[in-house]
């Protein structure tokens, strides 16, 4: 049986059974606290609540886990986007409401800066209109999200979706409680020897500072290394004209400067991505923390707020160290997306390749590309992406001709795309609405998209979207499904780490062969679920490692 459960404004929690129906199935009850409302009902199957970020964080912090939830504000965000193709849109429980009532809808509170250091005490939810009752609020937005729900294109896989989306809520606020081991003292000696001593005063490290002269020395005048309009302007000087200071543009350039600059814009990103204050601001009691944004793209892959927790360097990644007699169970799902294309397409041929073996690019190659395997890859991926020029156009034509389901699926997706349709992944999450790609009006003063570049980028994005998107999802049942089994075997392992298509799980020695078995049955059980009996596998590369950087 669901419960809701609202906190009031005196610490204490108003809560009541509900039925399929999503109307209360009992009396409505109060307790002194959210905690002891949850502890003392360990049967309740999902809990249904405003928000998981605030909530469940209180309950982690006050030693209460759950099962499952209903995050409301997740799944309005969901389904506004599904029914309106308004993604994006304010997704609070005050909002939801006020669309419920036809009233002027609030904005959402706005995120913190990204760069910032979590904060001990969060803004406070959006407030509802004067007179509003979070319970009874709480209650009419979650009734309606149900019928709003069995009305979507595909009921079923929306619930899915939704489900998901909640569990993936659970897991990201136990990922940033639980924090990703790092050895502080290691990280500092790598930086120490990769960007030498602090220098006195707040100035950039030795070996920084010593780039930055070869670079000036190199133009013959001082130049900030750091700046790019002083780069820019030093290669005009002598001649050589710069669209960018990308690597790629000055890797063409002859010039002595290129080296250290090169090497100085490496070291800088170090430096202020991941560098000594980095550490200060992020690492303690040797855990980093940061707040993970599940669904935080539009395509339903997960953001943090700070800490740069997605882009964490290779170099860094050797201070990533499991407690000692634990061990990092590192798991990435092999060449995902075009398995999953596979699966939404249900293109015959490729189903049968995605199903056989672990290399799906040698087995394309082996059929189609006269085993070249690269060329295999960047014909898979150019279907995906929509790349149209070079190798990738020149090899789509056999794709097209083996599998002419998949590429097909993803042509309808583009085409929409263009054409200022909406999409959808697998599961039901939107696309955003064609005006975020700045719609172009007609010469009649009507709506239209037609043949822009606009509606070109917006063409190859829903081409992606599909897959990506579909991808995004399924890993979210991955990650309920390992979550839920590391709970029942009451293993001590715990989820510390997740982006896209790798997860880390922290766990004794003497745990990690289960987990790595729990993880690879997840996978296997998600794809079932997911996308229902097809022959499409999705194996995992698996490493047990004491340190990050030697899964790679």
């Amino acid at each position: 049986m669901r419960w809701a459960v609202a906190e009031t404004g005196e610490g204490g929690a108003r809560l009541c059974p509900l039925g399929p129906d999503g109307q209360p199935a009992g009396p409505v009850l109060e307790e002194p606290s959210l905690a002891a409302a949850v502890r003392s009902r360990p049967e309740v199957e999902r809990w249904v609540w405003r928000s998981t970020a605030g909530i469940y964080r209180r309950l982690l912090a006050d030693g209460v886990r759950v099962d499952r939830c209903y995050d409301v504000e997740a799944a309005e965000a969901l389904l506004i986007g599904h029914e309106e193709g308004q993604s994006g849109q304010p997704r609070s429980l005050a909002a939801a409401w006020a669309r419920l009532h036809r009233l002027p809808v609030p904005p959402d509170a706005p995120l913190r800066a990204a760069d910032t250091e979590p904060v001990l005490f969060e803004s406070g939810p959006v407030p509802l209109p004067s007179g509003a009752d979070e319970f009874t609020a709480l209650l009419e937005v979650y009734q309606g999200q149900l019928a709003r729900t069995a009305r979507a294109e595909f009921p079923d896989r929306m619930r899915m979706l939704l489900a998901g989306e909640s569990a993936g809520m659970l897991v990201a606020a136990e990922m940033s409680r639980a924090g990703i081991p790092w050895r502080a003292d290691l990280h500092r000696e790598l930086l120490d020897s990769v960007l030498g001593e602090r220098m006195s005063g707040g100035g950039e490290p030795r070996r920084m500072a010593e780039l930055a002269d070869e670079v000036s020395r190199a133009f013959g005048m001082r130049v900030r290394p750091d700046l790019p309009n002083d780069i820019v302007k030093a290669f005009a000087r002598v001649g050589i004209l710069l669209s960018s200071t990308r690597k790629w543009e000055l890797q063409e350039i002859d010039h002595p400067a290129v080296a250290p600059l090169l090497a100085y814009k490496s070291l800088y990103r170090l430096y202020t991505a991941h560098g000594w204050s980095w550490i200060e601001q992020w690492v303690h009691e040797g855990r980093f923390r940061p707040e993970y944004l599940p669904g935080g793209t539009v395509s339903g892959r997960w953001t943090t707020n700070g800490g740069g927790a997605l882009q964490i360097p290779k170099l860094v990644r050797r201070a990533i160290r499991a407690d000692p007699g634990w061990r990092l169970v590192v798991a990435d799902a092999d060449q995902m997306e075009p398995r999953v294309l596979a699966a939404i397409s249900r293109d015959p041929g490729l189903m049968e390749v995605a199903g056989r073996g672990e290399d799906l690019y040698a087995d394309l190659a082996a059929r189609a590309f006269g085993g070249d395997r690269a060329q295999a890859k960047i014909a898979m991926l150019g279907a995906i992406y929509g790349q149209t020029s070079g190798d990738a156009l020149t090899h789509m034509a056999e794709l097209r001709r083996r599998y002419p389901a998949a590429v097909a699926y993803v042509d309808d997706a583009a085409n929409a795309g263009e054409e200022g349709r909406l999409v959808r992944t697998w599961f039901g999450r939107t696309c955003p609405p064609a005006g975020s790609f700045d719609q172009i009006d007609g010469e009649d003063g009507s709506s239209g998209y037609g043949n822009t570049p606009r509606a070109r980028a917006r063409g190859r994005f829903t081409r992606n979207f599909v897959v990506q998107g579909s991808a995004a999802d399924w890993t979210l049942l991955v990650l309920a499904g390992l979550r839920a089994a590391l709970h029942r075997g009451g293993l001590r392992a715990e989820l510390v780490f997740f982006q896209h298509d790798e997860v880390i799980v922290h766990c004794p020695e003497e745990e990690a062969e289960a987990v790595a078995a729990a993880i690879a049955t997840a996978a296997d059980n998600a794809g079932r679920l997911a996308f229902g009996p097809t022959p499409v596998r999705f194996p995992l590369t698996t490493a047990i490692v004491e340190c990050y950087a030697d899964a790679k």
